[in-house]
């Protein structure tokens, strides 16, 4: 009876799914997806200037009188712009802040991804998986845009998966039908052949 190689008898391993079902992200310095925070080191153009983060972005349009909104803005880092636009007084924040905040936020998102195609990429790698600002720190504005020990309506991470789903529906270049292109020599041809079959 001759025995069988080593390597013939190897069952092959069962490959198990690589997609994860829950992505959490926080830091902005975390690999890899840090780089969905606000406070990603990221500029981009938004509303015909450039920001510095998306962080910024959002925050200027907290403030009602220009002179404010520049003093954020001055902020060295976008933690501290946050900080400054959350320690406004109720006076000088526009007042229509809190109905327009979450279209000001996907309208800087789609910014922030259209602009940057490493982290759109990035976003879409992330398949169906659902995306969670994880905080750390138990206060009203982490359990707004992120969770808190699973507790907190996470709007960043919905807005982020919401952006995801637009993409994956908009036809890429590649896939939309270029209309038949005729050129002056094919007419040419087209109206010899003609006039030949008249002619006969």
């Amino acid at each position: 009876m001759t025995k069988t190689p080593q390597t013939a008898r190897k069952r092959p391993v069962a490959k198990q799914s690589a997609e994860p079902s829950e992505i959490r992200f926080y830091r902005s310095n975390e690999k890899p997806y840090g780089a969905f925070s606000n406070l990603y080191p990221r500029p981009i153009e938004f509303e015909g200037r450039t920001f510095p983060t998306s962080e910024h972005a959002y925050q200027a349009g907290k403030a009602r009188k220009p002179a404010v909104r520049e003093w954020i803005l001055g902020a060295p880092t976008p933690a501290l712009a946050a900080m400054a636009a959350h320690g406004l007084y109720v006076w000088d924040v526009v007042p229509d802040w809190a109905k327009i905040k979450f279209d000001r936020m996907r309208a800087v998102l789609r910014a922030k991804f259209d602009q940057h195609a490493d982290l759109k990429e990035l976003l879409m790698s992330t398949g169906n998986a659902r995306l969670v600002e994880a905080g750390t720190v138990n206060n009203a504005v982490n359990r707004l845009w992120g969770e808190v020990n699973g507790n907190g309506e996470n709007m960043l991470g919905v807005m982020l998966m919401e952006l995801r789903s637009a993409y994956a529906l908009k036809p890429t270049r590649a896939s939309k039908a270029k209309p038949a292109v005729t050129t002056k020599a094919a007419k040419s041809k087209k109206l010899a052949a003609k006039q030949e079959l008249t002619a006969a």
